[in-house]
């Protein structure tokens, strides 16, 4: 948390201390993250996970090539698409895990009937081609070629969420909400792949904030509330304080997307709104649980 903090006031001080001493206070924070989830790997002896680490150190690779692209060109679209990528393809392959499982589990005891499929070649196959499609928007972002990769990996990635029974979970808001957050991925590739190939009827950030404000922000606040349940001893229910915060982020990433198509500045404004309340509301809703012993 320490990191986290000195890292964005670095940044905002940067013009005071530098963007090099900036870059690097900002950068160990996710430095310390894959270093600490490296060693979490290592001691329990956990190697499937290995691969999770690729993408933590591509995202802190982002996040310092942020700092030196937009001091030499004032600019940082190239560490903007990476940092965006690395994030995306965490969440389809820490996603693609917990998101199934957590669906069993509950249908298994609530719903009985049609489960998640299990993972199988189809979703390596879905990242594979997702990592292709990311990394070649990455680079050459207006390509056909990344157009089509991107429609290719919206695709799979949509048929493999509705491949985990998502609608079978809708009252349970915890589960429920996994798949929400998880919709903006396809749905992001999808919008960037119409980006390339109709630049004049979908504005290339359109797809870039359904990736990051929905996908992202979604997915983060879904897992933190899930977790901090969980870890703190809790009942893992949702309640109306929690489906507040769920309710306000999937609407903060929706209208943010929306935000690029209405040539409107109250959009964006209410986006804005939905996410503060959404994070104020997590902080509301769990702050006292983080900070007390667990609950037995």
């Amino acid at each position: 948390v320490i990191l986290w903090i000195a890292g964005r006031a670095a940044v905002f001080f940067s013009a005071n201390i530098g963007w090099e001493a900036a870059a690097v206070i900002d950068v160990a924070f996710l430095l310390a993250v894959t270093a600490a989830a490296a060693r979490e790997i290592v001691v329990g002896r956990n190697w499937r996970n290995l691969k999770v680490l690729l993408p933590l150190a591509v995202l802190a690779c982002a996040n310092g090539a942020f700092h030196v692209e937009a001091h030499l060109q004032g600019t940082s679209d190239i560490s903007r698409r990476l940092g965006i990528a690395a994030a995306i393809i965490l969440i389809s392959l820490i996603g693609g895990r917990i998101i199934p499982s957590f669906t069993r589990n509950w249908l298994v005891r609530e719903n009985p009937g049609r489960l998640p499929a299990p993972f199988d070649r189809f979703d390596v196959a879905s990242i594979a081609i997702s990592v292709a499609a990311l990394g070649t928007w990455t680079v050459i972002p207006d390509s056909s070629t990344s157009g089509l990769l991107m429609a290719a990996a919206a695709t799979c990635q949509a048929w493999r969420l509705s491949r985990w029974a998502g609608e079978r979970t809708i009252r349970d808001p915890l589960v429920l909400v996994l798949h929400a957050a998880y919709a903006f991925v396809p749905v992001g590739l999808a919008l960037v792949a119409a980006s390339i190939f109709f630049p004049n009827a979908v504005p290339a950030a359109a797809g870039f904030h359904a990736l990051g404000a929905g996908a992202i922000g979604s997915m983060t606040l879904a897992v933190m509330a899930r977790a901090t349940l969980g870890h703190t001893g809790r009942e893992l229910k949702a309640g109306r304080g929690t489906s507040f915060v769920f309710a306000a982020i999937l609407l903060a990433g929706s209208l943010r997307t929306l935000g690029a198509f209405v040539p409107d500045d109250g959009v964006i404004h209410l986006a804005g709104a939905a996410w503060v309340a959404a994070f104020a509301g997590f902080i509301l809703v769990y702050g006292t649980a983080l900070m007390r012993p667990k609950a037995r």
